[in-house]
């Protein structure tokens, strides 16, 4: 059995930046940071970024574009790619990215109550597309979009007004 999963809670380091695809698909990129904070063997604080290269697809990205931007707090879910090119000098380049799956904005003042919300992208396993969760507080939050939730608690992308 194999595992590529990513899971980040950080800050946008800049505002997404989106586009289109010649095929017509949404994509949008972005950069999280997120921090590391240990105690050196002298007893200081000491703390390391880690700057990780976002990548979401079709209507993911569509919110993304629209609802972040450079200092937004967000969870998000995906799978580790690297992709590979060779530059105008000649020499191949490298970038590993986080292709995003799911979304939380933990910092979204005003969206249900201030209550985090959640955005996925479609999944070929489940019969769900782009599936939204409010939450009225964090400990009936589930991070999974479960199949077996009832449909009254779903709520379409589609469908909401803002």
């Amino acid at each position: 059995m194999d595992l590529n999963r990513a899971t980040i809670i950080g800050r946008l380091t800049q505002d997404p930046e989106s586009r289109m695809t010649p095929q017509g698909s949404s994509v949008t990129s972005f950069s999280v940071a997120t921090n590391f904070v240990w105690n050196d063997a002298n007893g200081q604080k000491q703390e390391k970024v880690e700057y990780h290269n976002v990548v979401a697809w079709r209507k993911l990205a569509e919110i993304c574009a629209q609802y972040l931007k450079k200092g937004s707090k967000v969870f998000l879910e995906g799978r580790l790619q690297t992709r590979d090119w060779e530059g105008q000098d000649g020499v191949k380049r490298y970038r590993t990215e986080i292709i995003l799956e799911n979304m939380i904005m933990l910092d979204r003042a005003g969206a249900t109550g201030g209550a985090p919300m959640s955005f996925s992208k479609e999944s070929p396993m489940a019969d769900m597309t782009n599936t939204v969760i409010p939450s009225a507080d964090k400990s009936t939050y589930s991070n999974q979009v479960s199949t077996d939730r009832p449909a009254e608690d779903e709520i379409k992308v589609e469908d909401i007004p803002f």
